[in-house]
């Protein structure tokens, strides 16, 4: 009988067993297996269903309906309300403001909250070890301060402060010889509401970002960063070559999160410019849904400018989930990877051979 040494391989693989057929036998349902998918699948599935389907085929419902909100009585009215919305230009200019806002607002808040995460966690000396730049946690603390402060108290800081007439804007601007903005309307003019708003949004966001970023940038290894820094490689080059990489997901999620806030900035909007704005130029669509419902009391009409709000926002988060695909990202990306790690297995698997 010839004898057989155990290698590696073989020792590591597990018996599987086997059915008719050579397929493996199914796992038999146990009280354990049962009791787990009960308590981290079933429950969490529930949920989902209660507080979020359910309620949505609600008010998929109610789109179709003349109801007037306060009143049991109502007519079904098919997609009346949905042919009166793409008729409507109030409604048209909101969407097409909420779609600059979703274009704008994360990208330059995701732009400068990376500069920031960058410059404090791989701004420091540019010899020895790789490290941040001296008092990071000040400067993190600094950036994350506006995020901490309400939204709503955002809004009414700087409403006051886009003041034409007693504002610190108009103020320091004039106090450094610029005579025109001695009384400028920031929000009373058309040109300048929607980059004032646009600012504002950023500037209660972005720390928060730029603090995500730095718990991302933190779990990237050291090894590349000085293996990079060996091979010459500047922080512009690094940043883009190792960093932007290595956090892509990070940076799909914090778009994904953005966008959602542009596209709603209800608080911000209603706090800053309660009306929509000179000539509706920074009107979003939850500003005239609430001014739909609440002051026509046509909540059925309301209801239908939500859902199309909830389908815009599922096909934006789609868009980016579709564009991360098609740049590399996401399963692509492990695919191109997963050749280099079978190569490198089976060359441990020669050496213990």
């Amino acid at each position: 009988m010839k004898d057989t040494i155990p290698t590696a391989k073989t020792a590591s693989r597990r018996p599987e067993p086997a059915a008719r057929g050579g397929r493996p036998r199914r796992r038999k349902l146990t009280f354990d297996r049962v009791t787990f998918f009960l308590a981290f699948l079933g429950v969490p599935l529930a949920i989902f269903v209660i507080f979020v389907l359910i309620p949505f085929g609600q008010a998929i419902f109610w789109a179709m309906t003349d109801w007037r909100g306060f009143s049991p009585d109502y007519n079904f009215v098919g997609f009346d309300n949905f042919t009166k919305m793409f008729q409507d230009d109030v409604f048209l200019k909101a969407l097409r403001n909420v779609a600059l806002l979703a274009v704008f607002v994360p990208l330059v808040t995701l732009t400068l909250a990376l500069g920031v995460a960058v410059a404090i966690t791989l701004g420091g000396p540019s010899k020895g070890p790789v490290r941040g730049i001296r008092g990071a946690s000040f400067y993190r603390i600094v950036s994350f301060f506006p995020y901490v402060v309400p939204a709503i108290i955002v809004g009414l800081i700087w409403a006051q402060m886009y003041d034409p007439n007693a504002g610190l804007l108009n103020g320091v601007l004039t106090g450094l010889g610029l005579d025109r903005f001695e009384t400028f309307a920031w929000l009373g003019e058309k040109a300048t509401a929607m980059p004032s708003l646009m600012f504002v949004i950023v500037w209660g966001l972005v720390g928060f970002y730029a603090v995500l970023f730095i718990a991302a940038i933190k779990g990237v290894p050291a090894e590349l960063y000085e293996a990079a820094r060996i091979d010459g490689a500047g922080r512009l080059r690094t940043t883009v070559s190792i960093t932007l990489p290595a956090i892509r997901d990070s940076v799909q999620t914090a778009y994904i999160y953005l966008g959602i806030a542009a596209l709603d900035a209800f608080v911000y909007v209603q706090a800053m410019l309660p009306n929509g704005g000179p000539d509706n130029s920074t009107l979003t669509i939850s500003q005239r849904l609430f001014n739909v419902a609440f002051a026509k009391q046509q909540f059925g009409y309301a209801t239908a400018m939500g859902v199309v709000l909830a389908v815009v926002t599922l096909v934006f988060a789609a868009l980016v989930f579709l564009v991360n695909r098609l740049t590399g990202g996401g399963e692509g990306e492990s695919k191109r990877k997963a050749p280099g790690s079978k190569a490198r297995r089976a060359a441990a698997e020669g050496g213990a051979g």
